[in-house]
């Protein structure tokens, strides 16, 4: 019996990361006043609850976080998918930000940068 446990635990362990990281596949960013939305796609193969891109932060050039898009439940079916974020602070003079997409199990992904117009 302790062998069969360890056997089905051996084949499921493999599957938690199957879905890879999420990564940020497009993104643009539109002044509105004194903020700026930002609308990034997200690309994640999401496995259900155990394993989808759940957030994308935007941040400056030297790592300060200036937004954050929590994603609140999976997109099996819709890959890949863009979600907006209204009211980002960005300081005078910054000409490009950078964004990562994340996913609740590997964290942050590779940055994408994103030059503002």
């Amino acid at each position: 019996m302790k062998n069969a446990v360890l056997g089905l635990v051996l084949l499921l362990v493999p599957t938690l990361g199957a879905a890879g990281e999420a990564s940020v596949v497009r993104a643009q960013a539109s002044k509105m006043g004194g903020s700026w939305r930002i609308d990034v796609t997200v690309r994640h193969a999401d496995a259900g609850w155990d394993h989808y891109a759940n957030g994308w932060g935007v941040y400056t050039t030297d790592g300060r976080q200036l937004g954050y898009r929590e994603i609140l439940h999976p997109h099996d079916t819709e890959q890949p998918f863009t979600r907006s974020l209204t009211g980002v602070s960005i300081p005078d003079g910054v000409t490009e930000v950078i964004i990562r997409a994340k996913d609740n199990v590997h964290g942050e992904g590779k940055p994408y940068t994103l030059r503002l117009p």
